[in-house]
């Protein structure tokens, strides 16, 4: 076999990481001026589609762009917005806004930590929760806020946590049932 016919194998192979939805964006990316500038835009679709940026979804989308892969891997951890390890189906995400603060946002996020047995940047053991501090929620009228996937909840307290949770927990194990 020939260098040629590895290269076309080795291309296949990243087409089948990705679906055809994401392959026809980044044709269409390559197809115009200077096609490497839209690879924050093809990242996201991946991320989008995901949750996360995979090494094998990092490495396909470097091959089809024709962009080295340390610099797709280097935009991918440079930019807080991108995850390169997988995350709960839920993100919590915890108000650390001045507003929030000085209302008791940490001690919302200690009881979170407390209940879900984890940390920020951390993924429960069930794959449901991922909890991650946010720098300003925008709704600082109605601190300490606390989103859950698209869910906001405010005026929270650290004793209304359980029963937040409770509600997820609930919610997940109705659909799971679902299947």
């Amino acid at each position: 076999m020939n260098k040629e016919q590895k290269t076309d194998e080795y291309i296949e192979k990243c087409k089948k990481e990705l679906p055809e939805h994401i392959l026809k964006f980044i044709e269409e990316c390559n197809q115009k001026e200077h096609p490497d500038s839209h690879l924050i835009s093809v990242l996201h679709k991946v991320q989008d589609e995901y949750n996360y940026l995979s090494k094998e979804k990092m490495e396909a989308v470097a091959q089809l762009m024709q962009i080295p892969a340390a610099r797709v891997s280097g935009v991918a951890t440079f930019y807080h917005y991108f995850r390169t390890k997988p995350v709960g189906k839920l993100i919590i995400s915890v108000c650390l806004g001045t507003a929030c603060h000085v209302k008791g946002a940490d001690l919302v996020a200690k009881k979170l930590e407390e209940e879900l047995g984890i940390g920020f940047g951390e993924t429960t053991t069930d794959g449901l929760f991922t909890l991650e501090p946010a720098r300003c929620l925008g709704m600082c009228a109605m601190a300490p806020i606390i989103k859950i996937g698209e869910d906001i909840h405010s005026h929270v307290t650290p004793d209304q946590i359980p029963a937040i949770l409770e509600t997820y927990f609930e919610k997940y194990n109705h659909h799971e049932k679902k299947k």
